[in-house]
């Protein structure tokens, strides 16, 4: 007799999504011996985002040191390295700028045009939130970069100083690769332990989330009704609209204008990889199908996909760092805070950064977003309400990191002088 197979996490989530809905709804008055089901919802809930609190430091920290030392171990930083970096970068701005554009002209985090942190239920005072960030002007840039180089490393990463750790790190990851071999290997090997260990760790407490969502979910509901619907509806149209934007409007245009290669051939050709992307919500397991893909469908030799896509699938992350930033932002709408051009410029950097740093698995962003919000000084335990759609944002903004790194990868092939006809716009893709 067959074994039945597992039931998928998605759907997993999909379930305790609705049941936490239908349990927040008859659970309004409820109490278990005295004490109201809604501190235990609260309970739960603050339970599992701890549990991803946890994992931030060490996940980064690993991720970003092993991710730099690769770089700085590979004989291909050459001139198709440059390029390849210089149009991950270039990309992955452009997405999170429109992010920040459409996020504030829409301000989602807005109704009537009062913030919506109540009909979330989000605790925290907003005006103890904004003296936070009160005075932060273009004096505030030494101050950052300041945080960035701290005195006591340990110490800056117990008081979860992400921008500190993330220099840091980077620079441990850069280094590790100029010493003697010997060294450098077994330094390499552990730090990459540490990292696959932390994998597993955050693979672990994501088997809880559909626990934490139930409870996260009926305690908003429980105390809100249905009310706190309708601002994540709009937030998550408006993050789809963006995605949107980005994947069919900026990369496109990067693609036809510096690559000479039509968009519409390159869809065709990665198709199965975004497909694929989308219903696994992982870059990283999605890798050898883009690469197939691009090889079999697109015809770009393997020299350009064995560097390129491997690379993009850990420091590429178009969507992720569009999501982040509009979601540390939509979090600061909602709770009434007015947030100065530098802290959203420090939100564009930290994106960035972070999005270098993200693993290529289902909902690792939620980690990159509590080290944003850590940073500006927005109360991490708001990522609570991003967890009810987070599910089919995951899945879109995936699906945009694989194109991305498609189309990286077509117009570093044709800098590189690959002629690529199958992709080549006087061609007709035939």
């Amino acid at each position: 007799m067959d074994k039945k197979t597992p039931l998928a996490l998605h759907w997993k989530i999909l379930i305790a999504l609705v049941l936490g809905v239908i349990a927040g709804y008859f659970s309004n008055n409820a109490s278990i011996g005295g004490v109201p089901l809604v501190s235990v919802y609260e309970f739960g809930g603050q339970l599992f985002l701890n549990a991803l609190k946890m994992l931030i430091v060490p996940l980064i920290a690993s991720s970003i040191a092993i991710g730099v030392a690769g770089l700085g171990n590979t004989d291909s930083l050459g001139s198709m390295g440059f390029k390849t970096m210089l149009f991950y970068l270039l990309t992955t701005t452009t997405a999170i700028l429109t992010g920040l554009i459409i996020v504030n002209l829409v301000q989602p985090g807005l109704s009537d045009g009062q913030p919506v942190g109540e009909l979330l239920a989000l605790t925290g005072n907003s005006e103890e939130i904004q003296a936070k960030l009160s005075g932060r002007g273009l004096g505030e840039l030494p101050q950052i970069l300041l945080r960035a180089v701290p005195p006591n490393i340990l110490a800056a990463a117990a008081e979860n100083q992400m921008l500190a750790l993330i220099f840091f790190s980077a620079l441990f990851g850069y280094f590790m690769s100029q010493i003697e071999h010997a060294l450098a290997d077994t330094l390499y090997r552990f730090t990459d332990g540490v990292f696959q260990t932390m994998l597993l760790i955050t693979h672990w407490v994501m088997g809880f989330a559909p626990y934490g969502v139930f409870a996260l979910v009926a305690a908003v509901v429980a105390k809100t009704g249905f009310d706190a619907a309708g601002p994540l509806i709009t937030f998550s149209l408006v993050v789809l609209s963006a995605l949107v934007i980005h994947v069919f409007i900026s990369l496109p245009l990067f693609v036809r204008l510096v690559a000479g290669c039509s968009p519409a051939h390159l869809f065709k050709a990665v198709a199965p990889a975004l497909l694929t992307a989308f219903s696994t919500s992982s870059s990283s397991a999605t890798l050898p199908v883009t690469m197939n893909n691009l090889e079999s469908r697109g015809g770009v030799p393997n020299k350009y996909t064995a560097f390129v896509l491997p690379l993009g699938a850990t420091v590429n992350m178009n969507g992720t760092a569009l999501y982040e930033c509009m979601a540390a932002i939509f979090i600061a709408q909602a709770y009434g805070v007015d947030l100065s051009f530098t802290t959203q410029f420090l939100i564009v950097v930290i994106a960035l950064v972070t999005s270098i740093g993200v693993a290529g698995v289902p909902s690792a962003s939620l980690v990159a977003i509590a080290i944003i919000l850590t940073a500006v000084g927005l109360p991490v335990e708001a990522i609570g309400v991003l967890l009810v759609f987070d599910r089919i944002l995951d899945m879109s903004r995936t699906a945009t990191n694989v194109f991305g790194d498609a189309a990286c990868t077509v117009i570093v092939a044709r800098l590189q002088g690959e002629e690529l006809p199958i992709l080549k716009v006087d061609d007709g893709g035939k």
